[in-house]
């Protein structure tokens, strides 16, 4: 009887489970975003970058076009906004955030920055993976 009980308990518990795991990613990279946002509101375009997998892997997909690497797109930043009346302060608006593999998930939204040269806002689409256990973004689409 108990290992009857078992096997039919077993399945909700598994998925429990998962559905915590998805949960805590999520609540994770909620604050990746939410760290990159506050850096970004400082002037701290190294801070932000944070957020990114520093690799040569990383891609980056703008107006501008195709940046490759960490280092090309951190000189994009700094080149696109120099000054803190540039990076002014920056919110994001979260649509979706899928899981598209046991450590990789797609987040689509909004960002909005409110600054002295202009206000700025537009959408991006990011790829993060979760790399020696830190969210970190991989692919980047923002325009």
């Amino acid at each position: 009887m108990k290992a009857k009980l078992l096997f039919l308990i077993l399945p909700y518990c598994i998925s429990c489970g998962s559905w915590n795991s998805q949960a805590e990613d999520i609540r994770s990279i909620r604050l990746v975003l939410d760290t990159q946002a506050q850096a970004w509101s400082k002037n701290d375009i190294e801070g932000f970058m944070k957020g990114y997998e520093q690799s040569d892997s990383l891609v980056f997909f703008g107006s501008g076009g195709i940046h490759r690497g960490y280092g090309a797109t951190l000189e994009r930043y700094k080149e696109s906004y120099p000054t803190k009346n540039h990076t002014g302060t920056l919110t994001f608006t979260l649509h979706d955030i899928t899981r598209i593999g046991k450590d990789a998930y797609w987040v689509m939204g909004e960002y909005h920055l409110i600054r002295e040269v202009g206000n700025a806002n537009g959408t991006f689409m990011i790829v993060l993976k979760r790399i020696k256990g830190e969210w970190k973004i991989v692919g980047d689409s923002s325009c």
